[in-house]
């Protein structure tokens, strides 16, 4: 409410005073554009004052020197139109600055503050604190899910674009994960709570937010110490032109013109509109350093798990007997594994009803932890795990599978089906490289990588097969948190670094890097936290385009502070040779500050021809978390 009454204090006083002035009163209109100058400059004394107190030389001083100097010369005309445009300019900013971070804000104002939760046999609502991992809550339709959880009851329809940009809607059945912050686009569901509200996705989503809107960009920070030398040169030249002319007036007018410099306005804006773009993308940055060190970077130090790849095996080959098909082989494996808690049991459970499989409940159990199960299904006979298991559990010949001759590749897991005790499916897991990733990988050096450098904790053999045919520069394996530091620092001699991984081992690296990439929000994840960067949704392109809104949001600011600074320097020199007036000065300055803050919002759109790669692949078999 302050700045628009500041704004709209000299804009009546304006035309009052032109009032006063054609009813033939010039000394009325004087007083009256006196008037409406006071309050802007009273107001501007005290934002100085605070800002020297914390330490700061701001370039304000120049407006409060242009408009202190107007009154006292009696240019009461050119007073009021000054208090005008800097008024004007800070609510233009302040407007450009709310427009940029509007994705930002969006994701704050949708934090849910209540839940129904279900309580003998009735739903009562109450706070987000007083949930407890255990709690069924229900989730009705345009609700935004307030934790993390599970679905107990019903089918998930999500729409999760305010947190990953994805336009469309995701379906979870039972059992299956929901991240907090989705909206529910369908009908209401159960949610069986497995995280406390303040540890969820979305909380975490939310103080990274807020961090980002609390950070300063160092460009910023180099407009601030800037200011003590725009300041000098312009009350140097404005002094000079008195000294030189003896007229006051071309002092006034030269101090007019460099009221409010560009430098301030554009910066922030055109920072915070790529901080906003990316946000609107899936992609959080944690505010302007952070974006402004991602336009530097020259070298790239990638994990392999869950970042070159999946992160999760996949079904990548289902080898069966002539008379099976893969999908019978996938049905039976997965009826049978609905009986066990192992991992690549249950997902094998959730890529089967994926596909819509109508699983059987299993009989006459039994399991061998870590090594397999057998039982029956649907009267016969089925043993699924190891090889060497499923071998010793099979009393008959094997049955003739096609391409079991192949080797399994490195860091493959092989999962062996017998039905009554015949081995006829061979199931291969393992974890992908993402699809496209050479591409990519060839569109970060174009976009300024100019060093590739795989560092992975798995064995060499592993590394060196994700590796081969990709543009990777150097391959280093068998990593410890504390040696891919080592990575990090080797690589930091050489270029400022980017640093992309997604797991708690990477957490080291991550903070040690010039900028850290988290891939994924998890809650209060020690990657995530200590990133520099965190990617909303699982995809490695998003890593390309936080590097060119970087790189566009850095050259969009310097665009607008060499072209506002440069016309503002040539409108000074201009007035200090007594060809502007200082009202003619003020409205000269007002059309920079529009243009350099109009420019700086073009970082809010996609630049022509730059549009991320398309969709990754669905995965056919769901992913599979670990092996057995």
């Amino acid at each position: 409410m302050v700045q628009p009454l500041l704004v709209a204090i000299p804009l009546l006083g304006l035309a009052g005073g032109f009032v006063a002035h054609l009813l033939g009163s010039d000394q009325a209109s004087g007083w009256i554009w006196s008037a409406a100058t006071l309050p802007v400059l009273v107001a501007l004394f005290i934002q100085i004052i605070t800002s020297l107190l914390r330490g700061e030389v701001g370039l304000d001083i120049v407006a409060a020197l242009s408009m202190t100097g107007a009154l006292i010369f009696g240019e009461h005309l050119a007073a009021v139109v000054v208090a005008l445009m800097y008024a004007g300019g800070q609510y233009l900013e302040s407007f450009a600055e709310g427009r940029a971070t509007r994705e930002m804000t969006k994701l704050l104002s949708r934090v849910p503050r209540t839940a129904l939760r279900h309580r003998d046999g009735a739903l009562e609502e109450v706070s987000l604190g007083a949930l407890r991992p255990g709690d069924r809550i229900m989730v009705r339709h345009g609700e935004v899910v307030a934790v993390d959880g599970l679905v107990a009851k019903g089918v998930a329809v999500l729409d999760q674009s305010a947190l990953t940009g994805e336009a469309l809607p995701i379906q979870q059945h039972e059992g299956e994960a929901v991240l907090s912050g989705s909206t529910n686009a369908g009908d209401a569901f159960d949610l069986n709570v497995s995280l406390r509200a303040e540890e969820s996705t979305y909380a975490g989503i939310v103080r990274l937010v807020e961090a980002a809107q609390q950070s300063k960009a160092p460009m910023s920070r180099l407009a601030d110490r800037f200011a003590m030398a725009f300041l000098a040169v312009t009350v140097a030249l404005a002094g000079g032109a008195w000294l030189w002319t003896g007229d006051h007036i071309r002092a006034l007018a030269v101090l007019v013109i460099a009221t409010p410099c560009p430098l301030i306005l554009a910066v922030p804006v055109a920072i915070i509109s790529g901080v906003s773009r990316a946000a609107k993308l899936g992609i959080l940055i944690k505010g302007g350093r952070a974006l402004e060190n991602l336009a530097r970077v020259r070298t790239l130090v990638i994990d392999k798990t869950g970042t070159l790849t999946y992160g999760a095996a996949r079904l990548v080959t289902a080898q069966v007997a002539p008379e099976f098909s893969a999908d019978d082989i996938l049905s039976l494996a997965a009826s049978l594994d609905q009986a066990s808690n192992h991992v690549i049991a249950q997902a094998l459970v959730s890529a089967a009803r994926t596909k819509g499989f109508a699983l059987t409940l299993p009989d006459q159990v039994s399991e061998t932890a870590g090594e397999g199960i057998e039982g029956v299904v649907g009267g016969r006979r089925v043993v699924v795990g190891g090889l060497r298991f499923v071998s010793e559990r099979s009393a008959g010949p094997s049955a003739e599978i096609g391409g079991s001759e192949q080797p399994i590749p490195p860091g493959a897991v092989l999962v062996a089906v017998a039905v009554e005790g015949r081995i006829v499916g061979r199931l291969v897991f393992s974890d992908e490289l993402r699809a496209g990733t050479k591409e990519l990988l060839q569109d970060l050096r174009a976009a300024g990588i100019q060093r590739i450098v795989l560092a992975s904790g798995d064995r060499a053999a592993v590394a060196a097969a994700i590796a081969a045919g990709l543009p990777i520069d150097e391959v280093r394996a068998d990593l410890t948190p504390d040696q891919k530091i080592d990575v990090i620092k080797t690589e930091h001699q050489r270029a400022p670094v980017l640093m992309v991984g997604d797991g708690v081992n990477d957490a080291p690296a991550l903070a040690a890097a010039d900028v850290g990439i988290a891939m994924g929000a998890k809650g209060a994840a020690a990657s995530a936290e200590v990133a520099d960067v965190v990617l909303l949704v699982d995809r490695l392109d998003r890593v390309l385009s936080a590097l060119r809104i970087a790189h566009r949001s850095r050259n969009i600011a310097l665009q607008s502070v060499y072209a506002g600074v440069g016309l503002s320097f040539v409108g000074m020199v201009v007035a200090a040779l007594g060809y502007l007036t200082p009202v003619r000065g003020a409205l000269i300055q007002e059309a920079i500050d529009v243009a350099v803050i109009l420019n700086a919002l073009r970082a809010l759109s996609a630049p022509a021809g730059n549009a991320a790669r398309g969709r990754e692949p669905e995965q056919p078999f769901g992913p599979v978390a670990a092996q057995r």
